[in-house]
């Protein structure tokens, strides 16, 4: 997979890349990443890319001229272009899974108020948002879709079992996990974790997890319980 980012600040994404889990995908060429400053596309003799938005209003719109020419530079035909705004619906586990399956991914960090409304309509082929709140560019929210749809690459974890085990793989929140010692600080491992009957335990982790996710989700569907 190769993800482009186009973003007024590559600075910010670079570093990302440079420790843990991801780093050591890019070194093996799991993945290949780009970072295009689409600012250095502008037309202006002065690099801006934003105006005033037509009609008024506060605050300046990214305008469609140097981020369609970054675009053009980059998309290639098997390219899946996503504008990352938070207009838009928001990026859940199974975009993840779904999005790993793709060759080239594009990501379009939004600033400012946003985009002209013209390039999501002409060049998006998908819109996504992190969540229900405002932050000060889309760097952050691509850099986490990133993160959440790497770890699906095969070869990118170093143990691919964990992936069974997360959170949502079911449609819940994982369930309480422990390490040892037994006892810290007068709180104690649940029993039956400590016997080594995996049906119990399977068993009672579903339920831990369905209680989990009715407390922290109360919005969330569940689709089944058994």
């Amino acid at each position: 997979m190769k993800i482009s980012y186009l973003t007024l600040f590559p600075q910010l994404m670079q570093c990302y890349f440079e420790d843990s889990i991801l780093k050591r995908a890019l070194q093996k060429g799991l993945f290949t990443i780009e970072f295009i400053n689409f600012r250095e596309f502008s037309a202006n003799r002065h690099k801006k890319v934003d105006r005033p938005k037509v009609g008024g209003g506060a605050g300046m719109l990214l305008e469609p001229q140097p981020i369609v020419e970054a675009l053009q530079a980059v998309k290639q035909k098997d390219s899946w272009t996503i504008f990352v705004t938070p207009v838009a619906k928001r990026f859940n586990q199974k975009d993840a899974k779904r999005l790993a399956k793709k060759r080239h991914l594009i990501f379009v960090c939004g600033r400012y108020e946003g985009f002209d409304e013209r390039l999501i309509e002409l060049y998006a082929d998908e819109v996504l948002s992190l969540g229900d709140f405002i932050l000060s560019g889309g760097e952050l929210a691509a850099l986490a879709m990133s993160d959440a749809i790497l770890r699906n690459i095969p070869g990118v974890l170093g143990n691919e079992d964990s992936l069974e085990e997360e959170s949502f793989e079911d449609g819940l929140l994982e369930a309480p996990a422990f390490t040892k010692p037994d006892e810290f600080n007068g709180s104690k491992i649940v029993l039956e974790f400590l016997k080594g009957n995996h049906s119990k335990i399977g068993a009672l982790k579903y339920g831990m997890a369905l209680m989990r996710t009715k407390y922290y989700r109360p919005d969330k569907r569940i689709e089944h319980e058994k």
